[in-house]
């Protein structure tokens, strides 16, 4: 179907569906929305939509409807059909609750990487009917940021997820100093005062070190002196195979001392645990039946199932699932902190982050957070989103309840000359939505004085030709004179005017739009701030669309969501 074809379809359609009379910004609308790569040639689209809607609003409805026929019926404005959604079962699920958690390091605010785990957990928790676990991992006091405490549970919170239970594991230190003397005293764990040089080229050539023979009785002689070690002179390890194909897994470190303040507890303690002992601990005692992680967590899982078999503990599902990548986005939680210290980001919701916080701000709603994990799923390939699909998404969710309105980007203040007396004081009314006319109206009023945009004047000075206050009339520029021309659309389209968008200097506001690449646009909004409120969602038309992010008596911020 060619351009034309298509044009008259919607025409068509438009007129049916809204009293056998349609209007040329309903169509225009309803075209470039639908028909992304027409966007590419608004002027042809323009032209054709108001000679194709003016031959439509001359047919009668009998032959409107018999139009539509034999072009192939109405055209449909229903979503498409989803395809089927779901993940893959989980493993010995039968006479069990399933139990799941979602454990951060807090490091800062999360991102979409985290996202992905935790809306799993919280998919499959919703699957099984199970139980859903928020454990903040804090064990590790140079890797802990203060803001971090309050930021995870609001980004939780804004991807509605409702934990059945939170932990904090820095509340839990004596639990965890209390199962380290049992894996000494079990025989599964050792002291270990050796240089971490020297153990290094033992372990490597499969050689125990002189410790890993002591008794029981001096591992433990030494673990009730280790609160008055220094950093770095003793560990407590776990054995594990020491001729283990992996270096990395044999003997591996449960606990260690480390001279750092902790945010939370201050100096009252200095020995702490790594997170392979501190997470098989919690995983154990809270219940855990299926533990979703990144593919780089398999050589710690098999860590974690030695300690496991040395309680004789009962070891969970591990489901290892690929690294997450998004395009052209900063998801490192250390450089993005690093950028905002040094100003180049503005914070945790600058748009060029990949945070929970920056995509929420943009208007992008969680819905499409969760679509894209699921059909990612748990396969251990790598994956890589794309802002693409993340709008596409994102647009088939806002598109049909977002009102439209002009944006006048760099707007320049014109003064119509010459207007004929009829002229200065006119009304013109739009759809706030070109499928819902139940809606309503916006009315742009016009007394001779309006904004236009920058590009538009410069491009009517250079090729000398008219442009066209869409809906309105036709104005030409001579020098620096802002002249009326004429009225019609037809008069328009002969001498091939561009039909731009305008806004009335009188009612409309100021506006900055703030880009995904932090830049701002300035210009002007044709709406009264009163109609709208923060964390709306508008199309600009001819922009994008965007969400409201403050709202002041003259002024109105908004943050670019995509075209």
């Amino acid at each position: 179907m060619d351009i034309e074809e298509t044009i008259y379809k919607y025409a068509l359609t438009n007129a049916i569906e809204h009293g056998n009379k349609c209007q040329v910004g309903s169509v225009i609308g309803m075209v470039m929305s639908k028909n992304p790569e027409m966007r590419k040639d608004p002027k042809t689209v323009s032209q054709l939509a108001g000679k194709l809607v003016a031959k439509v609003n001359n047919l009668t409805p009998e032959e409107q409807q018999k139009e539509v026929e034999s072009v192939g019926g109405l055209e449909q404005h229903t979503k498409k059909e989803e395809k089927p959604k779901g993940l893959p079962e989980l493993k010995n699920t039968e006479d069990k609750k399933v139990t799941l958690r979602f454990a951060p390091n807090p490091s800062g605010p999360l991102h979409i990487g985290h996202a992905r785990a935790a809306i799993l957990n919280k998919l499959y928790q919703e699957k099984y009917n199970g139980k859903l676990i928020l454990r903040i991992e804090d064990t590790d006091p140079k890797r802990v940021e203060p803001d971090a405490y309050d930021a995870i549970p609001q980004d939780i919170k804004w991807l509605g997820i409702e934990p059945d239970e939170i932990y904090t594991q820095s509340d839990r230190l004596e639990i965890y100093y209390e199962y380290a003397q049992k894996a000494i005293e079990i025989g599964a764990a050792y002291m270990c005062k050796c240089d971490g040089g020297e153990f290094k080229k033992l372990k490597d050539n499969c050689q125990p070190c002189p410790c890993r023979s002591h008794t029981i009785e001096e591992n433990m002689e030494l673990w009730n002196n280790f609160e008055n070690m220094e950093e770095g002179e003793a560990v407590l390890r776990i054995k594990t195979d020491i001729n283990h194909k992996n270096p990395a897994i044999r003997d591996w470190v449960a606990m260690r001392i480390v001279n750092q303040e902790h945010p939370r507890l201050g100096n009252k303690y200095k020995i702490y645990p790594m997170m392979n002992f501190s997470v098989t601990v919690d995983d154990h005692l809270m219940g855990m039946t299926h533990v979703l992680r990144g593919k780089d967590h398999l050589a710690n899982s098999e860590k974690q199932t030695y300690l496991y078999k040395h309680f004789g503990w009962d070891v969970p599902e591990f489901i290892h699932y690929g690294r997450l990548k998004m395009d052209d986005v900063e998801l490192s939680t250390s450089k993005a902190r690093e950028g905002i210290e040094n100003k180049t980001y503005t914070g945790w919701d600058d748009p060029r982050l990949g945070t929970i916080r920056a995509i929420a701000r943009r208007g992008i709603k969680k819905e499409v957070l969760y679509d894209l994990i699921e059909e990612i799923g748990t396969k251990q390939a790598d994956a890589t989103i794309s802002w693409k699909k993340i709008y596409g998404l994102n647009r088939n969710i806002i598109e049909e309840n977002t009102n439209r309105y002009f944006f006048i980007p760099n707007a320049v203040k014109v003064d119509v000359e010459n207007l004929p007396s009829s002229k200065t004081n006119m009304t013109v009314e739009r759809e706030l939505h070109y499928n819902k006319p139940e809606k309503g109206f916006r009315n742009l009023t016009f007394n001779g004085s309006v904004y236009i945009p920058e590009d538009d004047y410069k491009h009517a000075q250079d090729k000398n030709i008219p442009l066209r206050l869409m809906d309105l009339i036709n104005i030409k520029i001579e020098e620096d004179k802002v002249i009326y021309d004429s009225e019609t659309l037809e008069d328009a389209q002969a001498q091939h005017a561009r039909i731009i968008q305008w806004a009335p200097v009188e009612t409309s506001i100021s506006a900055t739009v703030v880009m995904p690449d932090n830049t701002h646009v300035t210009g002007y909004i044709e709406c009264d701030a009163s109609n709208l409120e923060v964390n709306d969602m508008v199309q600009l038309e001819r922009f994008g669309f965007a969400r409201v992010d403050k709202i002041n008596d003259n002024e109105i911020t908004f943050y670019y969501t995509h075209n």
